[in-house]
C-alpha cells in the first residue's frame, strides 16, 4: 500500500539526519537532502577540524567525482575569475550550450544551483494548494521533504522485490490522486540503488498517466549507464510530452561544490518555473565550467570508464565474500551487509572513510560511492575487517 507523508514528516526526516551526522561525525547544519558536504567536526572540541583532516579522508558518502574537475573545465573556471567582481558578466552562454547539447531551444533551459535546485522549483511551481506528489522510497528525497514545507503530501510506493521502481503501482496511484496531483516524480538510475527505470518502463509510464500529468525525471546519474534498456527521456520533450528532465554538473563533471544543474521541459512547464527560480544564484565559474565540460566529451567518457570499471571490480570483490550487491547503473552501490548500517558506518568512519547514510527501509544495505582504485582498495580492506570479520 502507498504510504502519505505528512507535513509533519520533515521534522522527523530532519531530526534524523541531525542524529545521523553526529554518529557521523558531520556537521547538521546543512539539510541532509541538498547532499552538501560540511567540513568535519572534531569530537573533543566540537568545532570545524582543519582541511587538512577532511582533504585526509576517504570520502565515499555522497556520490561525488573523486577524479575532480578536467583541466579544460578547472582553466575555464580561472579565467572566469576576472568576472567576480561583476553583475552583468559574460557566462559563458551557458543555456546556450545546454541547449544546443541535447537539440532544444534555449527556452526549454532553466539552470539553478545545482539539480536539487531545480527539484525545489519544481516543487514550488506543481505542489501548490496542497497537491500531492507521487513517487517510490527509497530515492533521492528532496522532492517529498520540499513538498512537506509547502504543506504538499507525497504518495510513496515500496520498490519491487527486485529494487525496481512499480510503473503500474505508480500510474494507478496517480489516477486515483488525479484530482490532487502535482506530478510523479522519478529518479532514473534510482538513488540510492543505482537500478535504471528501463526505457520501455519510462514510455509505460507517460502513454497511461492522465495526458495533463507533469512527470519529473531526474537523471543525475545519467552519465554512467551502460545498459542498452535505459534512454534520456530529452526526447519526449521534443515531442511535447509533460516531461521535466533534471540533469547536474555535480556527478560526471566533478562540480558538486560550484552548484550547477539544470532542467530540459516544453517551454510552458518552464515558464511555470521560472517565477521560483533565482535568476542570480548561479555563481560566473560554474557558468563556464559548465560550458566547457560540455565540450570535453573525451574527458567525460574516460571518467566514466574509470569509474564504472572500479565499481565492477569493488562489487565482485564485496560479492565473492558473500555479500549482496544491488545491480548498479552509477557511480555508487548497495551492498547488502546483514546488519544494521548505522554502526558499521561508524566505524568505517573510525577508519578515516565516509560511506553513505542509512535509507530506511533498507536498514541493512550500505550505500557506497565509488572513488578512484586507491579509494576503494582502503573501502575493500575495511570492509574486510570491519564486516567480513
Amino acid at each position: 500500500m502507498p504510504r502519505i507523508l505528512s507535513p509533519l514528516s520533515r521534522r522527523r526526516f530532519v531530526g534524523g539526519m541531525a542524529a545521523t551526522f553526529g554518529y557521523l561525525g558531520l556537521r547538521s547544519n546543512t539539510p541532509a537532502w541538498a547532499q552538501s558536504v560540511e567540513p568535519v567536526v572534531t569530537a573533543a572540541a566540537g568545532g570545524r577540524a582543519a582541511s587538512s583532516e577532511y582533504d585526509s579522508l576517504v570520502k565515499l558518502c555522497f556520490n561525488e567525482n573523486n577524479y575532480g574537475p578536467s583541466e579544460a573545465v578547472l582553466k575555464a573556471m580561472s579565467d572566469a575569475f576576472k568576472y567576480s567582481n561583476r553583475y552583468g558578466y559574460p557566462d559563458g552562454a551557458i543555456v546556450q550550450a545546454i541547449a544546443a547539447h541535447h537539440g532544444v531551444s534555449p527556452s526549454n533551459i532553466l539552470i539553478g544551483a545545482g539539480s536539487t535546485e531545480i527539484l525545489c522549483i519544481a516543487g514550488s511551481a506543481f505542489l501548490q494548494d496542497h497537491k500531492k506528489v507521487v513517487g517510490i522510497e527509497p530515492t533521492f528525497g528532496t522532492v517529498y521533504e520540499h513538498a512537506t514545507g509547502l504543506k504538499a503530501s507525497a504518495v510513496r510506493l515500496e520498490l519491487d522485490g527486485d529494487f525496481r521502481q512499480p510503473i503500474p503501482a505508480i500510474v494507478r496511484a496517480a489516477k486515483e490522486n488525479h484530482d490532487q496531483l502535482g506530478f510523479v516524480y522519478t529518479c532514473n538510475p534510482n538513488n540510492p540503488t543505482g537500478v535504471i527505470v528501463t526505457k520501455q518502463e519510462i514510455k509505460q509510464l507517460l502513454d497511461d498517466l492522465p495526458p495533463d500529468v507533469p512527470v519529473l525525471i531526474d537523471e543525475a546519474y545519467f552519465h554512467f549507464v551502460e545498459s542498452p534498456d535505459y534512454e534520456t527521456s530529452i526526447p519526449y520533450v521534443l515531442q511535447d510530452r509533460p516531461v521535466i528532465v533534471t540533469r547536474t554538473f555535480s556527478k560526471i563533471a566533478a562540480l558538486a561544490g560550484m552548484r550547477l544543474g539544470y532542467c530540459v521541459a516544453p517551454e510552458n512547464l518552464i515558464e511555470k518555473m521560472r517565477p521560483y527560480a533565482d535568476s542570480g544564484g548561479v555563481n560566473a565559474l560554474v557558468k563556464w565550467g559548465g560550458s566547457a565540460s560540455l565540450k570535453d566529451q573525451d574527458g567525460e567518457a574516460q571518467v566514466k570508464r574509470k569509474i564504472v570499471d572500479t565499481r565492477k571490480k569493488t562489487t565482485a570483490e564485496l560479492e565473492a565474500m558473500g555479500f549482496h550487491v544491488i545491480p548498479s547503473e552509477a557511480n555508487f552501490f548497495m551492498v547488502n551487509l546483514r546488519r544494521p548500517v548505522r554502526p558499521v558506518i561508524a566505524a568505517f568512519r573510525a577508519q578515516g572513510i565516509l560511506v553513505g547514510r542509512p535509507f530506511p527501509p533498507m536498514n541493512e544495505y550500505l550505500r557506497v560511492s565509488v572513488g578512484t582504485p586507491e579509494d576503494m582498495s582502503k573501502f575493500v580492506t575495511a570492509f574486510r575487517e570491519i564486516v567480513k570479520a
